[in-house]
């Protein structure tokens, strides 16, 4: 098994795709106007379309209602990235900080509400857990 993506319900698709384009200077590949993709290198953020939830199951999600889950992205200079996306987020859960694990985070949240982790390791542990 691998895991390759995780899909983002919303209300607006044109929006959400449009902010994480900015925030991760990655360009999505729509499929529809319902349906896009962000592609990394380790995974993809699928964005799609309340209009798709019923070929899944109806009623089976709803947009803007994540309590729970945290999108994360695995970036060279938190700082830096915290100066860039300071341009247009409105909604800083926490500045950069260094977390127990190693890894120095930042969260936000993206225009639908939904938890997104910047981070980039720091301490040796770290830094060797994710080198490729």
């Amino acid at each position: 098994m691998d895991f390759v993506s995780i899909r983002v319900i919303t209300g607006d698709v044109a929006r959400l795709v449009e902010f994480y384009e900015r925030a991760t200077q990655v360009r999505a590949q729509w499929a529809t106007e319902d349906f896009a993709e962000l592609r990394t290198p380790g995974a993809t953020l699928a964005i799609a379309s309340t209009r798709t939830v019923p070929l899944f199951a109806p009623g089976s999600a709803r947009p803007a209602a994540n309590q729970s889950v945290i999108t994360e992205f695995l970036v060279d200079d938190v700082d830096r990235v915290h100066r860039d996306l300071a341009r247009f987020v409105a909604d800083f859960v926490t500045e950069p900080t260094t977390m127990p694990w190693g890894n120095r985070s930042l969260l936000l949240r993206d225009p639908d509400g939904n938890l997104v982790n910047f981070f980039t390791p720091v301490t040796p542990a770290a830094i060797a857990k994710f080198t490729r």
